[in-house]
């Protein structure tokens, strides 16, 4: 139950349908273990329209993308985030490649590729804006920092912090979060 809470606090957005894809720390005592874990949640959640996939592995931890594979690909068709995605070398259109671009570049180390926030669902100019003020110069933050629209963003960020709620509450009274998780 305490696997299951931690991924509705850090999900619960993607869970529900409302944001692209979320990522999370898991800490593990094997990594045997933390690969069971996720193909079990993978087995729970693909139904739904939600996949797992380990980022990177660091000591205890892996990092974890959640996310829905059809909205990342209608993301990915949009203008201005396949141009940003062009710009750092993706090809929008094969959305596996780019997947597996950003697990290549996350596992070398070096920078961490801010460009992730467009698989994240982030609003491309936040993303751009981002990189280019190299996280400075922001007019909000919430779950992300905000560079373009302040309003739509504060929004955003309303119905995420319901919709967490919401989510930890029915867990909280017995139910689980795969029958709380929207088919999309």
């Amino acid at each position: 139950m305490a696997e299951e809470m931690m991924i509705a606090k850090m999900c619960a957005p993607t869970l529900a349908g409302l944001k692209t894809g979320r990522l999370y720390r898991y800490r593990y005592t094997t990594r045997s273990e933390m690969l069971k874990a996720v193909r079990e949640w993978n087995r729970k959640l693909s139904p739904k329209g939600v996949i797992l996939v380990t980022l990177r592995f660091e000591g205890q931890n892996a990092l974890i993308y959640a996310f829905r594979p059809k909205q990342l690909r209608k993301d990915f068709r949009t203008e201005n985030v396949a141009k940003l995605l062009r710009e750092f070398g993706y090809n929008p259109e094969k959305k596996e490649n780019c997947i597996a671009t950003l697990i290549e570049r996350i596992s070398e180390g070096r920078d961490f590729p801010h460009e992730i926030g467009l698989f994240l669902g982030y609003p491309p100019e936040d993303v751009r804006g981002f990189i280019e003020n190299r996280a400075g110069g922001y007019k909000a933050v919430g779950c992300w920092k905000v560079y373009g629209d302040e309003t739509e963003a504060k929004r955003k960020f309303e119905t995420y912090r319901r919709c967490t709620n919401w989510f930890v509450k029915r867990l909280s009274g017995g139910e689980r979060l795969e029958r709380l998780t929207v088919p999309i």
